[in-house]
């Protein structure tokens, strides 16, 4: 009897029956016990029902206090007809709720720390070679080699400027505030633009360049975009052969816009073309040069542009990128 809410009432009914089997004595006392009997019994059947709920109430109390300390996996018991039956049927929803957003802090966090890892690798390797070249600067005299010391650290704070720009943009694009303009976009345009950078590249090694390009256009950011298509040729170009072949081509359905790039490199092997746009994943015919992000990268553009990108490759004959730029979001 520690419940207010429960006592107070059983008492002022208590009073109340007893005040009126006394008004019904005074009339006969059959009427009096009839009256005292029924109630008695409404008290009875008032005081079960209010302890079964305020029981069933103290099991909700107790079950909540075990999901605050981070046990999900109760069950409650069988559902009845009631007020009681939706609130607990509303609990088990935020549960549910709560226990899917632990789930993916928990991800997220295991992720992060995972992603620092990785680049905390990736960073120390340039700074490492840098250290120690520059400590062969201060000692070398011959002008010749201090020079080509020099380049090695130019080309190290390029690595790791790539690196951390590339790094900044994707976290852009994960927390949302990437600016991702919406512009009717030429293919043959966008195509010539993600070229040009490696024009030199392609033609120092001799790497033959087939377009087949049927224009068309398509919903999209221009400078997101190159940088999709550039992480994509520059992968494809790091694994092709001096005096090999790269082909890009273009064509439309009534589904969707398709833009293919395809080279006849060293290809990817079968077991890790599953984790090809994973991040800083390495596979066995990766370059010793890559950080294994700009695939990762391409993929995350393309998704916030409501495309899709895939890949098909196999072993000494080449690996082909498809980007699919839907008509209608499906």
């Amino acid at each position: 009897m520690k419940n207010r809410e429960l006592y107070i009432p059983i008492i002022i009914s208590v009073a109340l029956t007893a005040l009126a089997a006394a008004v019904c004595y005074s009339i006969s006392k059959p009427a009096a016990l009839l009256c005292a009997v029924l109630g008695i019994m409404l008290i009875a059947v008032f005081a079960i029902y209010t302890v079964k709920r305020y029981r069933a109430i103290s099991d909700l109390n107790d079950y909540l206090s075990l999901v605050c300390a981070g046990n999900y996996d109760l069950a409650l018991g069988d559902n009845t007809e009631g007020e009681l039956s939706i609130l607990q049927n509303n609990l088990l929803k935020v549960i549910s709720t709560l226990k899917t957003q632990n789930e993916v802090i928990t991800e997220d966090k295991t992720y992060l720390a995972d992603s620092l890892a990785d680049i905390s690798h990736q960073l120390k390797t340039p700074l490492t070679s840098m250290l120690v070249v520059s400590e062969l600067l201060e000692k070398e005299e011959d002008e010749s080699k201090r020079r080509e010391f020099t380049e090695i650290i130019n080309t190290q704070c390029g690595k790791m400027s790539w690196l951390i720009q590339t790094l900044l943009k994707l976290s852009k694009l994960d927390a949302g505030t990437a600016e991702m303009n919406e512009d009717e976009l030429s293919v043959c345009d966008v195509i010539e633009s993600s070229l040009s950078p490696f024009l030199i590249t392609l033609e120092l090694r001799n790497i033959e360049v087939k377009k087949r390009i049927n224009d068309f256009t398509f919903t999209g950011d221009r400078n997101w975009t190159n940088e999709a298509l550039q992480n994509i040729i520059k992968n494809c170009i790091e694994h092709t052969d001096d005096g090999g072949r790269l082909t890009i081509s273009t064509d439309e359905t009534t589904v969707y816009k398709r833009i293919l790039i395809r080279d006849n490199g060293c290809g990817i092997a079968k077991e890790d073309l599953p984790h090809v746009f994973e991040r800083f994943y390495h596979g066995k015919n990766s370059s010793s040069e890559s950080v294994g992000i700009g695939l990762a990268f391409s993929k995350s553009i393309l998704s916030k542009e409501n495309a899709s990108l895939s890949v098909t490759s196999e072993e000494n004959e080449g690996t082909e990128f498809e980007i699919k730029f839907y008509k209608s979001i499906i």
